[in-house]
């Protein structure tokens, strides 16, 4: 039966690991969703957990989780009561494997090294289970932030190419239109499809934009909303502000390199100290020891 067991649980693994999550766009296309081993291995299993996570006492965690997942482009994937269950799940099960590493690894060191690990066993069980249960919430703050930074790259391309299509003469919504069928989707061009698929369907071009902005939650795609919405109600020439927005995220673009450039050599340090210098000192220093170790015996 353990043997039964060890297949089943070694099967599923590589079923997950080889599965795909795929999330449907406004106009009808599939985008692949990305997630790691331990949370699509938990995800069929998240339903039995929603239940107790609907409740009131939940609420401002759901509202907290719910718009962190729709910024990251995953409200299709999961629901905040299903990503609570899954961290509980995640928790309970990956903690327990990784306890069952450490009790293993503890043991197998020999001397006074081994008997000091050991008395401070349940601390190595208690980071495990923290790190397991901490590993969900890690996740979708990295991949939120990786939308963001990919936002942020694209943003300028996008607001010249719609600088161009309505300074050529081309109404705003077909230069969007355009630009989506002919770029590489990205997660702006998502937002942009569900744009106009929302428009399309009866939504004002104001309440769409400003939709967009609160999905995406970017303080880049804010501003480029906002002077849109301002230039459509008091009737300013789109090319002109588009023009605007365009230079400003180049110049915050500018702004953030030399800001990372700023911070490289104090990022450098740390490394710098723990491995580079002991690495020089060893080979100055190595054959100097190795002849005295050598003199002395």
């Amino acid at each position: 039966m353990w043997g039964f067991a060890a297949i089943g649980v070694a099967w599923a693994c590589m079923a997950a690991a080889g599965g795909m999550v795929y999330v449907t766009l406004a106009d009808g296309r599939r985008a692949e969703r990305r997630l790691p081993v331990a949370i699509r291995m938990m995800l069929p299993f998240a339903s039995n957990l929603t239940p107790f996570f609907d409740r009131s006492f939940f609420d401002s965690s759901r509202r907290r989780i719910q718009r962190k997942l729709v910024s990251a482009g995953l409200d299709e994937v999961m629901s905040a009561s299903e990503f609570l269950a899954i961290k509980v799940l995640v928790g309970v099960v990956f903690g327990l494997v990784l306890t069952v590493v450490f009790w293993f690894t503890l043991h197998q060191v020999q001397g006074g090294a081994g008997k000091f690990l050991l008395s401070r066993q349940w601390f190595f069980y208690f980071f495990a289970f923290v790190l397991a249960f901490m590993f969900p919430s890690s996740w979708l703050q990295s991949t939120l932030a990786e939308r963001h930074r990919s936002i942020q790259r694209v943003l300028p391309f996008v607001l010249d190419l719609l600088t161009l299509s309505v300074e050529a003469g081309m109404d705003f919504m077909s230069a969007i239109s355009r630009i989506v069928e002919r770029q590489v989707m990205n997660p702006l061009n998502e937002e942009l499809i569900r744009v106009l698929r929302e428009i399309q369907l009866g939504k004002t071009r104001k309440q769409a934009l400003h939709d967009m902005a609160e999905r995406i939650d970017h303080v880049d795609v804010r501003s480029v909303t906002g002077a849109l919405i301002q230039a459509d109600e008091m009737g300013i020439s789109l090319g002109s502000i588009l023009r605007i927005q365009s230079d400003q995220m180049r110049m915050r673009r500018f702004q953030r390199a030399e800001k990372l450039a700023h911070e490289a050599p104090v990022k450098m340090l740390a490394p710098l100290i723990l491995f580079i210098f002991p690495a020089v000192l060893l080979v100055l220093l190595g054959p100097i020891l190795l002849e005295m170790m050598v003199r002395w015996h």
